[in-house]
């Protein structure tokens, strides 16, 4: 069982910026590299929503076209990182950021942490 920890949230003006990371541990079978990592959050009273992705050996990325060209998603598997910076924050981006690793169709997912955007 791959375990995610998700560090780096907090409270931040509209325009900030903020750095997200996760730390992965406690693979067996399979490195971080044999993972694809994901990037989810969840504002209040509404599911949870797809952010970025960053394919296993980082050559590729996806964003959702709420936060294309404002987060940018890389990852250090070397270190077992994956990591968001998030710039030119709005109130919209408020919300409980989880970090996802997936192989072969399995998912496991972090705590989450919270994000919060105001004035």
């Amino acid at each position: 069982q791959v375990h995610l920890v998700e560090s780096g949230g907090g409270a931040v003006q509209p325009g900030g910026s903020l750095g997200l990371s996760c730390a992965a541990s406690g693979f067996t079978d399979f490195t971080f590299s044999s993972y694809a990592m994901n990037w989810y959050r969840q504002a209040p009273g509404r599911g949870r929503e797809f952010v970025a992705a960053i394919t296993r050996a980082g050559d590729s990325t996806l964003y959702a076209d709420s936060v294309k060209g404002r987060f940018t998603i890389s990852r250090d598997n070397a270190k077992n990182m994956m990591y968001l910076q998030m710039n030119s924050l709005k109130f919209e981006d408020t919300g409980v950021y989880y970090c996802n690793a997936v192989h072969d169709g399995r998912g496991s997912w972090g705590q989450g942490t919270q994000v919060t955007v105001s004035s």
